[in-house]
This record gives C-alpha cells, sequence and structure tokens, in this order.
C-alpha cells in the first residue's frame, strides 16, 4: 500500500511537470481555473507516521532476533545506571560510617611555630587543665577528654613482670598514654573488664592504669579480679580495667592509660596534647569556633581546632574512584552492544536487498531508505537502553536491601540511560542505513 503511495506520487508529480512544460494554459490561463491535474493529497504521500510504522513492523516481525539484537544495549545500559547507583549507594554508606566516627569529633591542639637557628617546632599555646569543664558548657558538646602521651626517658619501658630479665627476647613496649576520667565517654569506647579510673584517682595522682584490648593481650591480663599491676618505668601501676571500641583513637587500644594526675606527679606530664570533643552532629564547626575561645579567651590563636566538613571528603573519592572504574567496564559493555545492533542491522540489510531495490523501483528515494533503517535501529536502542535502565535499578535496590543499605539511584540516571540506548542505535545504525540507501534499483532486482 505504501509502495503504491509512493508510485502514485512520483507518477502525480511527472504529470504536473509535463502539464506545465506542454500545456501554458494551466499556467498563464485563468487562475481562478482549477488544474488539470489535482494536487497530491496528504494521505498519498509517505509521511513520518508511515516512516515509523515500517521501521517498526520489521522489527516486530522477528522476535527473536530483537532480543539477541537488544542483548548486549541491555547489558551495557544496565551495567552503567547498576555501576553508578553501586557507587553512589556504597559511597553513602562509607559517609554514614565516617560520620558516624569523625563528623561527631573536634580535636583542639596547641599552634605550632618555629623558633630558633635550627627551624624547630615548638608548642605557642598550651591546653588548661580544666579543659574539659570549660567546653563542656559549649552548645553542641556532649562529652570531652583531655589526652596526652608520656614520653619515658631512654630505657624505661612498660611491661607486666617487675623484673628485666636480659636473657628473654626483646619486646616492643607499649605506648603510655595519661587521660582525664572523661576518655571512655568521649572516645565512645567500652570498659570489658573492671572500671575506668575516676575524678578522685586523677586527683589524688594514684598509680591506676587501664589496659587497651590489644596491649591487655600482649601482657597476658584478661581480668582484673586478681588485681594485676604494670610496671611504668619500674614503678607499679595497678591495672583497674580493660577498655576496647575505640576506633576515633586506634592507638588507644594498644597502649597503657593512666591518669593525668598521676602523669604529672610521677613523669612530670608539662601540658596535655589533645583535648577530644565528642558533639552532635552538624555542630563541628560552631564548635570549633567557640572552644578555643572557652580555652584561651586572651589568646585563641593559640590553640588549633580541627572540626569536620560538611561533606564527608572520605566519601566523595571513594565515589569517584568507584565511578571510574564501573565507568570504564560500562562503557566497554555498551560498545560490544553497539556493535551487536550494528552487525544486525547490516544483515538486516544483506537479507532485504529485493525489497529495497522493488521499493526504489517504486519511487521510494534513497532519503527514505536509509531513515527506514536509521529509525530502527534507533528504536531497537531505545527498547535496549529502556530495559536496561529498569534491570540497573533493579539491582542495586535488590544488593542494597540484601545488605541492609540504603539504595541510592538518580532518577535522570535512568532516564540518561534510556536516551543514550537510542544514541547507541542510531550510531550504530548509521553505517548499515547508509549502505541500504546506495543500493541501486536494477541491481537489487537482479541480485534478488
Amino acid at each position: 500500500m505504501r509502495a503504491l503511495r509512493w508510485r502514485r506520487g512520483q507518477r502525480g508529480q511527472a504529470d504536473a511537470s509535463t502539464e506545465q512544460e506542454g500545456g501554458g494554459a494551466a499556467v498563464t490561463g485563468d487562475p481562478t481555473a482549477a488544474p488539470l491535474v489535482p494536487a497530491i493529497t496528504h494521505a498519498d504521500r509517505f509521511t513520518f507516521q508511515d516512516l515509523v510504522a515500517e521501521a517498526t513492523a520489521d522489527i516486530g516481525s522477528r522476535p527473536a532476533r530483537l532480543v539477541m539484537t537488544i542483548m548486549g544495549t541491555v547489558l551495557g545500559i544496565a551495567s552503567l545506571v547498576a555501576t553508578l547507583g553501586f557507587a553512589q549507594t556504597a559511597a553513602g554508606q562509607i559517609a554514614s560510617q565516617f560520620d558516624g566516627a569523625a563528623a561527631t569529633r573536634v580535636v583542639v591542639t596547641a599552634a605550632t611555630a618555629q623558633s630558633g637557628a635550627k627551624n624547630t617546632t615548638v608548642a605557642a599555646g598550651r591546653l588548661p587543665w580544666d579543659a574539659p569543664d570549660r567546653v563542656a558548657l559549649l552548645a553542641g558538646v556532649e562529652s570531652a577528654a583531655l589526652l596526652g602521651e608520656v614520653e619515658l626517658a631512654e630505657g624505661e619501658t612498660v611491661t607486666a613482670v617487675p623484673v628485666n630479665d636480659p636473657s628473654a627476647p626483646a619486646v616492643s613496649s607499649p605506648r603510655l598514654f595519661s587521660a582525664s576520667p572523661e576518655l571512655v565517654d568521649a572516645e565512645e569506647g567500652e570498659v570489658v573488664a573492671g572500671r575506668f579510673f575516676d575524678q578522685g584517682h586523677d586527683t589524688r595522682a594514684d598509680r591506676v592504669a587501664v589496659l587497651g584490648a590489644r596491649a591487655a593481650e600482649r601482657m597476658g591480663i584478661n581480668r582484673v579480679d586478681s588485681q594485676p599491676s604494670v610496671f611504668v618505668a619500674g614503678i607499679a601501676y595497678a591495672v583497674v580495667g580493660i577498655v576496647d571500641g575505640m576506633e576515633r583513637r586506634s592507638e588507644l587500644s594498644d597502649a597503657v592509660i593512666i591518669p593525668i594526675g598521676s602523669a604529672r606527679a610521677d613523669f612530670g606530664l608539662l601540658a596535655p596534647s589533645d583535648l577530644d570533643i565528642r558533639i552532635v552532629v552538624g555542630a563541628g564547626p560552631q564548635v570549633a569556633e567557640q572552644s578555643v575561645l572557652a580555652l584561651q579567651p586572651d589568646d585563641p590563636d593559640s590553640l588549633e581546632a580541627n572540626a569536620p566538613s560538611g561533606s564527608s571528603d572520605l566519601s566523595q573519592s571513594v565515589q569517584s574512584d568507584v565511578n571510574v572504574v564501573f565507568l570504564v567496564l560500562g562503557v566497554i559493555a555498551l560498545l560490544a552492544g553497539g556493535l551487536g545492533i550494528a552487525n544486525v542491522t547490516l544483515l538486516s540489510v544483506m537479507e532485504r536487498i529485493g525489497e529495497i531495490g522493488l521499493r526504489r523501483a517504486l519511487g521510494a528515494t534513497r532519503r527514505q531508505i536509509g531513515s527506514q533503517f536509521m529509525v530502527e535501529s534507533v528504536v531497537i536502542g531505545f527498547i535496549g537502553g529502556l530495559i536496561g535502565s529498569a534491570l540497573g535499578v533493579l539491582a542495586v535496590i535488590v544488593v542494597a536491601v540484601v545488605q541492609g543499605w540504603t539504595p541510592v539511584a538518580d532518577p535522570l540516571v535512568a532516564v540518561a540511560g534510556a536516551l543514550l540506548g537510542a544514541v547507541v542505535g542510531w550510531g550504530s545504525g548509521w553505517y548499515p542505513a547508509r549502505r541500504a540507501a546506495r543500493i541501486e534499483p536494477v541491481e537489487a532486482l537482479r541480485g534478488g
């Protein structure tokens, strides 16, 4: 039927041209007179609707081939959408874990300055001993604790035995820290045995110690009811507890912790090095600004406060790296899908040479033939992109639900995936459509 429309249209145009050349009356006569050849009606022209119907009719006639053709595009688009969704979901999960540990923490330290001819670094300020009590009054602060590492003299160690045996193999000594009684609360640790020292121990400079979980394991101390002791530079400290879960300060799990008062009395601790503040989420910039004023109102520049930023740089870095890796894999799969569409479309052109020649003989132009195969490839690519986007989003949701995560999928990515499938189809169908448009009617009918 459409072929008859092409032929009727071509014949009508030829008759109109003949009439204009041979019958001058038709051109120079009465303008109100009816033309000898009626104009071609819209129904007799090959419209865009006819083009789409012709292209999609052949797609549906071979469902098995259609499935095999779009499979590559489906896999490519699904890979792109799924990997972007996985990257966003994983970054969100990492960000939530990162925020749980870092976004609720502010660390105040003494500022440093260069001094002397040797360009040595010295502390430009000092944290006050009552720093936890000062910052506890600030809005957004939940807990605060002083912390400082105690440097022992050369040859002095921390050991669980009172006698130094020269024949025994050398064992690295655990690090020694001093802390205020609020340390467990500020670091969100857990006392797994015994207790943590309190304000009375600190005020009286009692010789008590708390061991990190790994330090206790190395020293062979797993219970405190037998009143074990550790020897710090030869001084006996009674072990009153064992702590674990210090994710904020992982070095404390492999250390011995004593009260600040004891460190000042026995080892001459001059000043704590850090003030760890546990805050509510979002209060970092405010607490950082106000804490230095509360600690050193006359010289706030002598202290530095490190607060978490509004966004997690770690999560953004991880998301960027994951996106690059999986985007490369998705593009490779998408290229394979595009080559599949090109091969099948080219095969379809070779199989339909006779049909193409017949249509050309009946009046179809090269542009119409090329457009038909181009639209066919675009429709195939769009279908593949649509299915691939749906499968990619579904994969992200399923994996997130199984892992107990919160799925993150950008709707624009799914829409862009479907449109990208159409673009791939357009690029894949360009050469087959061009080749189909160049087929001459006589050669096509002779070969068909």
